[in-house]
């Protein structure tokens, strides 16, 4: 498979980068995506063919417009977007790391709008606000550096899904961050 190159200039996915050296530090994935095309997984030979006919009993030529991997694979969590028509499968699985799982010096977590609206500020952890995602029905963001939540609307619920083990404490499982002023 090609190796995969965030894309710059999709309109239903930001990524927030660290202006110090690129680092992505949350991607945001509103609800009306459908670029799929501009995604991985780009599948190259015959045998990748094969495998996705086999696996998944799809045309291995409609993946390109039905499976997009939006992170990259080295991470700890990955975000996978699907979209297949009825018929389509997917056999009885688990998964399993193939290499050590790689040492972050965060825990990635996502964030998931089942309903209502809610603010999410994207802070890189030396604490220069990137930038703020509205999260609306269906939409979601990984965040894998700080954050903070603020909910715009009564009856807001928000899905959390995050990197365990929790920590003893809630204190524990997390550094405060000393938010800088935005330049005026």
């Amino acid at each position: 498979m090609t190796e995969f190159a965030t894309p710059e200039d999709v309109k239903s996915v930001t990524y927030y980068k660290a202006p110090s050296d690129g680092r992505v530090v949350a991607i945001h994935i509103r609800a009306d995506f459908e670029e799929f095309e501009r995604f991985p997984p780009f599948m190259d030979t015959e045998e990748e063919h094969e495998h996705i006919r086999k696996s998944y009993n799809v045309d291995p030529l409609s993946e390109r417009h039905n499976k997009a991997h939006i992170t990259k694979d080295d991470w700890p969590l990955q975000v996978i977007m699907l979209n297949r028509d009825p018929g389509g499968t997917t056999a009885a699985h688990y998964h399993v790391p193939d290499v050590p799982l790689p040492d972050h010096p965060t825990r990635h977590q996502i964030l998931l709008c089942q309903r209502g609206s809610a603010r999410i500020g994207i802070v890189p952890t030396e604490g220069d606000p990137l930038g703020d995602v509205i999260l609306k029905p269906n939409d979601l963001v990984l965040m894998l550096e700080g954050h903070e939540v603020e909910f715009l609307e009564k009856g807001t619920r928000l899905v959390e899904i995050k990197q365990g083990p929790f920590p003893v404490t809630d204190e524990a499982d997390k550094v405060d961050l000393k938010v800088k002023a935005a330049a005026e």
